[in-house]
């Protein structure tokens, strides 16, 4: 079985795979890497957190949970320009330092496995976590509880100061939304790092974890231009005329697709 086809059975599974699911896309990545191992040092690090545990009742333990993690100097990687090191399970166990999403990633498959409810959440430009009934967030990088306030001005450093907080911002996701926000996010880094065939193993996989969006395509569709694969761009830039809706925009992809019919093919 190839990783990706690893990575899609474990999000069969009920419940899905998450963890497994996303060590399985750095495999795909990273061919020598033995999901085994990186099982195992999650089985260490997981004494090492609930040794550090207070004594409460699993509803109250998901805060706690996060600052240990905290201490144990699992941080946000503030590298600049990010690495697709930040965003790869295996890398992150190792270095103690990720994206808030893979943060997340880690302290939800360690609160499922200390019976701590908890939940992921889509918010744009930040991963969050939250308790199932509770009225506030936590941040994965911190802990730090986040109410409707925090949540609208960490929005608004996200997206500038006009960005309006939505209900649809805050309600928790599932395993496929979560590994698509983690491919996504792999295709940008590996497009940063100057590798387009591992951004096209991301954007691939992207548009199987879900309904693709138009800038899906569109990214794909830019990582063909750059490998001279006039094919596979233009399929992308098809489906994104389909997807959109601006009259401006469609134009500019019309013209894409006429200087694409008009050059010869490479492939």
């Amino acid at each position: 079985m190839t990783p990706r086809a690893a990575c899609l059975a474990c999000l069969e599974q009920q419940p899905p795979a998450l963890f497994e699911a996303a060590v399985w896309i750095a495999v795909e990545h990273q061919p020598q890497l033995q999901p085994e191992q990186v099982l195992r040092q999650l089985d260490s690090l997981q004494q090492q957190v609930s040794q550090g545990l207070p004594n409460l009742p699993a509803q109250e333990l998901a805060q706690p949970l996060l600052r240990r993690l905290s201490e144990l100097d699992f941080h946000e990687d503030d590298e600049h320009p990010l690495r697709p090191q930040s965003a790869l399970l295996n890398c992150v166990l190792r270095r103690r330092r990720g994206q808030p999403l893979m943060l997340a990633l880690l302290a939800l498959e360690l609160a499922r496995r200390l019976a701590i409810p908890l939940q992921g959440v889509n918010f744009p430009g930040h991963f969050l976590l939250r308790v199932p009934g509770a009225d506030h967030l936590l941040d994965p990088c911190s802990g730090r509880r986040l109410y409707t306030r925090e949540c609208r001005e960490l929005l608004q450093r996200q997206q500038g100061a006009d960005a309006e907080l939505r209900a649809s911002h805050l309600l928790p996701c599932d395993a496929p939304s979560m590994l698509q926000r983690l491919s996504r996010n792999l295709r940008y880094l590996h497009q940063l790092a100057d590798d387009p065939m591992a951004a096209l193993l991301d954007a691939e996989r992207v548009l199987l974890l879900g309904p693709p969006s138009l800038l899906d395509h569109l990214a794909r569709a830019d990582i063909y231009q750059l490998l001279d694969c006039p094919q596979g761009e233009r399929f992308d830039l098809e489906r994104a005329l389909l997807l959109c809706d601006d009259p401006a925009q469609r134009l500019h992809l019309s013209q894409r697709l006429r200087q694409l019919s008009a050059s010869p093919a490479l492939h």
